[in-house]
């Protein structure tokens, strides 16, 4: 069984991951502050999932330091990290001229600063087992923009670079590196969008409709499959045609 680390696993779009995941053949390793009811639930009530398949490890990402100690607990646990999907963050809006410089420090060490460590330690222990997938979760406001949205957006266009630039450093060892940049998702992030908001944003799309969390856990567990050996430095847009 192929170990995957989802961060943020616990709750709305790593949850959803963490469970494709786990019915797909995995053994998930979520990594969250709080194991929290909705993961809880998932181990209760979901019949697809296999007992061994899905681990709650409670660590909070915003402690760097901590990160390599982490990555040699869970592989001493679980053994080899096959897979790692950077999907924790923190979606803080606000205009940035107002914004708090402690809230803006936040934002980039969780967004940011956090996978850029993690996926150091992860990718060392993928070369020693020649080979790996990762897959980060970007956003299409890291590519298109969008108003109240300047820091997120900025953290989340750091993570396509990464993307990018890692493809081609780790590429050579078997590894591959992809994204993925959903749009407005039925998620607690999006649940402060007004109706007439929710709406303009449909309107727009291609499909008439918003993307929900299957479609982008979907996207995932094929990056991290066999099909998509040959696919490395992409990002995958999933909005339903949204983006102009």
């Amino acid at each position: 069984m192929r170990n995957v680390m989802v961060t943020g696993g616990t709750r709305g779009l790593g949850l959803a991951i963490a469970r494709k995941l786990c019915a797909g053949g995995y053994r998930v390793i979520a990594v969250a502050r709080r194991e929290g009811e909705a993961f809880a639930s998932a181990l209760r009530e979901d019949a697809k999932i296999d007992r061994d398949a899905l681990h709650f490890c409670t660590f909070d990402l915003g402690d760097t330091a901590s990160i390599a100690a982490l990555v040699r607990r869970i592989r001493k646990e679980f053994g080899v990290i096959y897979g790692l999907v950077n999907n924790a963050a923190i979606g803080t809006s606000g205009v940035l001229a107002t914004m708090r410089d402690r809230d803006l420090e936040t934002i980039v060490r969780l967004n940011t600063l956090s996978p850029l460590i993690l996926t150091k330690y992860v990718v060392r222990s993928m070369m020693a087992a020649d080979g790996g997938r990762i897959v980060n979760i970007g956003s299409i406001a890291g590519m298109t923009g969008f108003g109240g949205l300047a820091a997120y957006s900025a953290t989340k266009a750091s993570l396509l670079g990464l993307t990018r630039s890692l493809a081609r450093e780790v590429g050579p060892a078997g590894i591959t590196v992809n994204a993925v940049a959903p749009g407005f998702l039925a998620t607690e992030m999006t649940a402060d969008l007004t109706d007439a908001q929710r709406q303009r944003i449909i309107r727009r799309s291609a499909l008439r409709r918003l993307a929900d969390v299957d479609d982008v856990a979907n996207a995932v567990e094929f990056l991290l499959s066999d099909k998509a050996k040959a696919i490395t430095g992409t990002t995958l847009t999933i909005d339903a045609g949204s983006a102009p």
